[in-house]
């Protein structure tokens, strides 16, 4: 569970990843010491154009990959990722072939919970131990790079980034995609088609959502 080099500077990994990493050797936890930092290791800061904020890993164990609302490939889709997939269907047509969302995080969405491991079975269960420094650290070092686009899904994600974006970034908010919210303003946000029109604007390469 070694802090990503390109991150490993942020003052979290100094003050609060201490108490966070004793915690965790206590405890069997999600996705697993090799995957906890597996969003901060595909997407770089520097590297960064969009954030997509979740919450906790998926608590069914072999579901969660580390990045937030994606699963390994042989997962069924869980119901707020499937939502997810409807909505990029009807934004742009396409959808990737899996819910692994790892192409994405390859060209620069960083998909970071606000908490990076959870007991399994037990959702939320690590939401109270600090992990929302560390996600407010990551985006604040990434806005050093440029502008960002950044999609909140619900309103834990618009609290935990709170004041945050500036002027110059796109800031998409909606309902969460879960089950329980999606009808009220998710479906038809066409998100997807936004950020891409948003990134052409500032002459950055649009994201291939479809990506595997």
């Amino acid at each position: 569970m070694t802090p990503p080099a390109a991150w490993a500077h942020l003052p979290f990994f100094r003050d609060a990843w201490p108490g966070i990493r004793s915690r965790l050797r206590d405890q069997d936890f999600l996705p697993g010491p090799d995957r906890v930092f597996a969003a901060l290791e595909a997407t770089p800061p520097e590297r960064t154009r969009v954030v997509i904020l979740g919450q906790d890993p998926y608590p069914t164990p072999g579901h969660a990959n580390g990045l937030a609302f994606s699963v390994t490939p042989q997962t069924p889709l869980p119901r707020s990722l499937r939502n997810i997939f409807s909505e990029l269907e009807a934004d742009i047509g396409a959808t990737p072939p899996t819910g692994d969302l790892s192409g994405w995080a390859r060209q620069g969405v960083l998909l970071l919970n606000s908490a990076l491991s959870v007991e399994a079975g037990q959702a939320g269960a690590h939401a109270s131990w600090g992990w929302d420094r560390l996600a407010r650290e990551a985006v604040a070092e990434a806005q050093r790079h440029g502008p960002l686009a950044f999609l909140l899904w619900g309103n834990q994600a618009r609290k935990t980034l709170a004041n945050l974006p500036r002027p110059q970034d796109l800031v998409i908010t909606t309902a969460h995609p879960s089950p329980l919210s999606a009808r009220r303003g998710f479906f038809g946000s066409r998100p997807f088609s936004r950020i891409n029109d948003w990134l052409a604007r500032q002459d950055m390469t649009p994201i291939d959502w479809t990506a595997a």
